[in-house]
């Protein structure tokens, strides 16, 4: 019985062995296989791993200098305010021509060229207003205008209609008005100013120049109706 015992227990034994041998075995291959998988792509991942860390440093330092640089342009413009307000328009212009584009360039050109008109220098405030490159749509609305002002005063009133050509708001029909009132062109005056009007709010302050203008031109301005 104890031989039996003894030959049966040395089976389960040896068979248990042999069980963790093969585990030992398969743990071994697999580590062997993640060693050899390393060896063959460890360069690959170590460089896709620099890759990303380069990229995410990149993108840090290209917002730090985002932000370093409208800062400094907004200090610039800041000094060109400064000396707008003083009357050095001289220097005014040359810190202007510093700034290169950007919003603060076109803000800091249509301060510039207000102040050379208001101290009777509209050449150089045409100049001023050519010179900006702007692609934000509201702003190169009110460059348009401003030129388009600037030509009808100094008697180009083609020029300023080529100008003002595609726009339609209603501050564009206004000057299109004028433009075509300088030019001896009553009707078409007429029509642009009774336009304009319509694109304007009962409320707004320049509708009642803008009557008048139209009631020049032989127009009569339509009573609007009150907005509920």
């Amino acid at each position: 019985m104890s031989r039996r015992w003894w030959a049966i227990a040395w089976r389960n034994d040896t068979a248990l062995t042999r069980m963790a041998i093969d585990e030992l075995l398969d743990e071994h291959e697999q580590s062997e296989r993640v060693q050899d998988w390393l060896r063959r792509n460890g360069l690959g991942i170590v460089a896709g791993i620099a890759l990303g860390l380069a990229l995410v440093g990149g993108w840090k330092w290209w917002q730090s200098q985002q932000q370093m640089q409208r800062i400094q342009a907004g200090e610039a413009y800041e000094s060109l305010q400064a000396k707008i307000a003083s009357g050095d328009l001289e220097q005014a212009t040359r810190d202007a021509a510093k700034l290169g584009q950007g919003i603060y360039a076109t803000l800091a050109a249509l301060d510039l060229a207000k102040a050379q008109v208001e101290a009777g220098k509209p050449e150089a405030a045409l100049a001023t207003l050519n010179g900006i490159s702007s692609t934000d749509p509201a702003l190169s609305g009110v460059v348009t205008q401003r030129k388009a002002r600037l030509l009808i005063e100094a008697g180009k009133h083609e020029e300023a209609l080529a100008l003002l050509a595609d726009g339609d708001d209603a501050g564009t029909l206004e000057l299109r008005g004028d433009a075509q009132a300088g030019l001896g062109k009553t009707e078409l005056a007429r029509k642009a100013y009774a336009d304009a009007l319509t694109r304007l709010d009962v409320a707004a302050p320049q509708r009642r120049l803008l009557e008048i203008k139209l009631t020049n031109a032989g127009g009569n301005p339509a009573k609007p109706e009150a907005r509920t």
